[in-house]
């Protein structure tokens, strides 16, 4: 039976809303990469910490498609697609 290939398209958020879009085939990783990165990242700058909106792809190019969608969002556009599936914003990787 072949492997089941799971790729992420997440968003980030620090408290005041300042959103980061990714893509990643191992999540939690890719989150404590974010933490842990370096003072000059754009995630540590402005303490994009909080993972808000995420979605689950089997083919990584249908991933990467749908980041490269999702970055070319208004910022009000991406504001509803997070509060339409997490209305609290509250993050998700803590639950």
């Amino acid at each position: 039976m072949p492997e089941e290939h799971r790729y992420f398209v997440y968003i980030l958020s620090s408290r005041s809303r300042t959103l980061y879009i990714g893509v990643t085939n191992n999540l939690s990783r890719r989150l404590q990469e974010h933490r842990d990165g370096s003072p000059t990242s754009f995630t540590q700058r402005y303490r994009i910490d909080r993972l808000v909106y995420v979605e689950r792809f089997q083919y990584i190019d249908n991933a990467i498609a749908r980041e490269k969608y999702l970055k070319h969002f208004t910022r009000a556009e991406k504001l509803a697609l997070v509060t339409e599936s997490n209305p609290t914003w509250e993050d998700l990787a803590s639950r």
